[in-house]
């Protein structure tokens, strides 16, 4: 497979909204499917040639541009032939702010552009693909979100920016009554309004931090063959880092998370 991927850097005022820019190409006369497992971050994906195929929670589906919410189940992608687009990371918490729309609207969900009632993102395929490279693509996007940040009244709760932010520097390894007791909220208080800008519980999103860092671990590599080659650590001493029980414990949510075993992810990736 041949393919072409560059990274952009957000406008620093979107920095609490979003990740990184990611511009890409690939080519392969042969299906490519990769196993998108959940990450503590929502994907808008911009399409500037075929659609992909996706296979997740909602079921079978062939989307143009769209974005998705959090998940916590497996994805898998499909795509025969030329792909072309920009893919963009954004933190729920962004995604609240920028819709302000009640994040599980998305959760396990990837609806298109021209179904979030956006007018301005439903567009943005369309002027990307007049744009005349990369670094005016991403001018664009810093220039279109700052607008809809600018413009949406939406923020999220700062008990729920907090307890956002302690789960993240945590990998997962903090506990909802610690994040209740720090936000003087009750447990159901902060559920409701967690699950509401974030789209996951507390406790789910926790358990998608720990898969997440515990599947980097275990792969230290790149999708676009940026970082190093390193040798990965064993699976209980990766189960041991990352807060689980044991290795049974681990597993256990590779089969839930990813859909498959440890050994089967890192099939996937060598």
């Amino acid at each position: 497979m041949d393919g072409e991927y560059v990274l952009g850097t957000p406008h620093p005022a979107l920095a609490r909204c979003v990740v990184r820019y990611l511009g890409y190409r690939e080519h392969s006369g042969l299906p490519v499917r990769r196993r998108q497992a959940p990450v503590a971050s929502c994907t808008l994906i911009i399409s500037l040639g075929p659609r992909i195929r996706l296979h997740g929670p909602a079921g079978p589906s062939v989307p143009a541009s769209f974005l998705a919410g959090m998940y916590d189940a497996p994805v898998l992608t499909e795509f025969t032939g030329h792909q072309h687009g920009l893919q963009v990371d954004l933190s729920p918490l962004g995604v609240f702010a920028l819709l302000g729309r009640p994040m599980p609207d998305l959760t396990n969900l990837a609806p298109q552009l021209t179904e979030l009632d956006v007018p301005e993102l439903a567009r943005l395929p369309e002027r990307l693909a007049a744009a005349p490279d990369w670094p005016h693509r991403f001018a664009l996007l810093d220039a279109v979100l700052l607008r809809r940040l600018d413009a949406s009244a939406a923020r999220p709760d700062p008990e729920v920016t907090r307890a956002w932010r302690r789960l993240v520097r945590s990998a997962g390894r903090i506990g909802v009554q610690e994040l209740a007791d720090d936000t003087g909220w009750s447990r159901r208080h902060l559920l409701n309004r967690f699950r509401g800008q974030v789209g996951l519980s507390p406790k789910t999103t926790a358990r998608v931090l720990r898969f997440q860092r515990a599947a980097r671990l275990l792969a230290p590599s790149s999708l676009y063959g940026n970082a190093p080659a390193c040798a990965a650590p064993s699976i209980s001493d990766v189960a041991a880092t990352c807060g689980y029980a044991d290795h049974a414990h681990l597993v256990r949510d590779f089969h839930a998370l990813a859909g498959c075993t440890p050994t089967e992810y890192l099939d996937g990736w060598s």
